[in-house]
């Protein structure tokens, strides 16, 4: 239910597998890609990820969210590649009976993905620079 790709989100056909008979509730988030960071402007990203364990870690998460909550299903897609200003990087989505379920289940994916799955972006910003962000927040200058 987590997997990594390099297309488009296609984030109604993936809303549309959480329904079931027994959900009174779907929250879904999507992350876009945004011109600007740090007071910079944005051209573009680039996601890189290390497959293996960014698959397994996202599972994990899924799991951990279907354990904790009282959810009926919980989905994650994470972009890799490049990304233009406006993309879908990612999205995830949770149905349940209770409302109240569904949105603490997917603040919890969202932030532990961000927190746990490794997810490297490249910014390329309009002066020319670019930088690495890592999954703990740090930044690493790459030219």
């Amino acid at each position: 239910m987590f997997r990594l790709q390099e297309t488009r989100i296609d984030a109604v056909t993936l809303a549309r597998e959480l329904a079931q008979s027994g959900a009174g509730a779907g929250v879904t988030f999507e992350g876009w890609v945004r011109d600007h960071n740090d007071g910079r402007r944005v051209l573009r990203l680039d996601y890189q990820a290390y497959a293996p364990l960014a698959q397994s870690e996202g599972e994990n998460i899924l799991a951990e969210a279907r354990a904790r909550f009282a959810i009926l299903e919980a989905r994650c897609v994470h972009r890799v590649g490049t990304l233009q200003i406006g993309d879908l990087a990612v999205w995830v989505g949770v149905s349940a009976a209770h409302r109240d379920a569904a949105f603490a289940a997917c603040r919890h994916v969202i932030d532990e993905v961000k927190r746990r799955v490794p997810i490297w972006k490249n910014e390329h910003y309009a002066d020319g620079e670019s930088g690495w962000l890592h999954p703990d927040g740090s930044a690493v200058k790459a030219n």
